[in-house]
């Protein structure tokens, strides 16, 4: 009875704070790193009380550059902050290794994963890329239900966006996957979720495999025109009857000589209308059961027998071209085979650890800002002779969205760090996925019912995000897939 007393009373303290300061509930209080000096480090003074040296460099090359400034000299890195090596590979035995300096808090329970001043130069560049070339544009493309992702594509490719973490010899920056997350938190300042999604297929989804396991000759002639933006990709898993579940896709590809021959569909694929080329799962062998009988293939967009069935009409994402296609007796050659033969299943296992990342870290600000936006409308708008937000409830209801967003980012940011360090974060990424498909449920549709009729209307982003962040519990693995990979983890661990 004392320890549920003592919890109650510690909620009240927690939800009065919130209540009183109308800075928290606005997310006002935002910190600034920097300030007009690089000189004084004040090492010595409290993490809060810290100043950080301004950096202005406004290019991924320059936080190349930034990056190793700090590698050379780390008695200048910040405390609580920790670099890692340029293109490592994550494994745990060169976890350690990897890590090259770490100065951290004593208050061990921060999150350690802290954003220097290179990550967050790269935030800057991404949203300069996205207020120039996509934020102007987003309405006509929502109308057309399709946007030009090759010129899109391009603008990302030429400031360097689209390899942040694949090879520096094929035109990426090869730097940690930490650097890639701030990356895809900030699509969610684009202001319609299909470019975002796109951009995400092509960084995340159709490149990690190739860049992992690919020939050279392979890499050389996919992935580096792919990180440049002068190829569009897609990502061919899913099929009508094998949706979340990968291991019962039926398209077939069978040797005959030097090739393999193509035949099945594939359904629900993002830039199926324009993508030059698709990394496909395909069975290739009726042997070793359906964990064991696949493989990755690289499988050109125009060959000979790949037929774009038709455009899907979708409640959201509008804008990104999703297609139904067809593959009959499609001939590629056994070299654009992505690593060893049917071990796919087990390269496509991995790619979804950061498909699911991917997933949960872009909902993110998109929910943000969402609840901004709707912060500002009910301050602004009068009911009964005072503004919506001077409702109690209203003012609970967004705390409380708010509260759910950064438990999210804390999830995401533990498991990337984990990721990094080389461990297997199964676990954490299907629990921030899961995680981000509630929220795109609820945090939009809360949002929605206060802004009232003007929510229902199309010209607000409100019911955009609100069909956009739908998707989010479906693709990529439904809810309940995530529930159940957690269930059997959580049953294994007592069995």
């Amino acid at each position: 009875m004392q320890r549920v007393a003592i919890h109650h009373t510690a909620t009240m303290i927690a939800t009065a704070a919130v209540t009183i300061c109308p800075s928290i509930i606005s997310g006002r209080i935002r910190a600034s790193p920097n300030t007009d000096t690089d000189t004084d480090m004040d090492h010595g003074q409290p993490w809060h009380r810290r100043r950080y040296p301004r950096v202005t460099a406004l290019t991924p090359r320059s936080v190349v550059q930034n990056l190793r400034r700090i590698q050379e000299h780390p008695e200048a890195l910040p405390f609580g902050h920790c670099v890692f090596r340029r293109g490592a590979q994550r494994s745990p035995q060169r976890a350690q290794d990897r890590r090259i300096h770490c100065r951290r808090p004593a208050f061990q329970g921060r999150n350690a994963m802290l954003f220097p001043h290179e990550h967050e130069e790269l935030r800057r560049t991404a949203r300069r890329v996205i207020d120039t070339h996509v934020n102007p544009f987003v309405d006509r493309w929502e109308e057309d239900g399709i946007f030009p992702a090759h010129q899109v594509f391009k603008a990302f490719g030429d400031a360097g966006l689209l390899g942040i973490t694949k090879p520096t010899e094929y035109g990426g920056l090869g730097l940690d996957y930490t650097y890639n997350i701030a990356f895809t938190e900030e699509l969610g300042h684009i202001r319609a979720g299909g470019v975002g999604m796109a951009l995400g297929v092509q960084t995340d989804m159709c490149t990690p495999a190739l860049a992992k396991y690919g020939s050279d000759a392979l890499r050389r002639d996919w992935l580096a025109p792919t990180i440049a933006g002068d190829l569009v990709g897609c990502i061919g898993v899913s099929e009508e009857s094998a949706g979340s579940d990968v291991a019962q896709l039926k398209t077939f590809a069978r040797r005959d000589g030097d090739d393999y021959v193509i035949t099945g569909s594939k359904m629900w694929i993002t830039n199926g209308t324009q993508a030059d080329w698709m990394c496909m799962l395909a069975n290739t062998s009726d042997e070793g059961g359906p964990h064991k009988n696949k493989s990755l293939i690289v499988v050109p967009m125009k060959s000979k027998g790949v037929t774009v069935a038709r455009k899907l009409d979708k409640l959201g994402m509008r804008c990104s071209d999703t297609a139904q296609l067809f593959f009959d007796e499609v001939r590629v050659p056994q070299s654009n085979r992505i690593g060893e033969e049917n071990r796919g299943f087990l390269y496509q296992m991995e790619q979804f650890q950061e498909e699911r990342l991917l997933g949960a870290v872009k909902m993110i600000k998109q929910l943000e800002e969402i609840i901004e936006e709707t912060l500002d409308y009910t301050n602004t708008r009068k009911a009964f002779g005072r503004s919506i937000l001077d409702n109690q409830v209203v003012q609970f209801k967004l705390a409380e969205l708010q509260t759910e967003v950064e438990c999210l980012r804390s999830l995401v940011y533990r498991a990337v760090e984990r990721y990094v360090a080389g461990e297997d974060v199964t676990r954490l990424a299907t629990m921030a996925k899961l995680k981000a498909g509630q929220l795109g449920m609820t945090v939009p549709s809360e949002c929605l019912q206060f802004w009232g009729g003007q929510g229902y209307m199309t010209e607000n982003r409100v019911s955009r995000v609100f069909r956009d962040a739908r998707l989010t519990a479906i693709g990529g693995g439904a809810n309940e897939i995530m529930l159940q990979i957690l269930s059997r983890m959580m049953v294994k661990g007592v069995r």
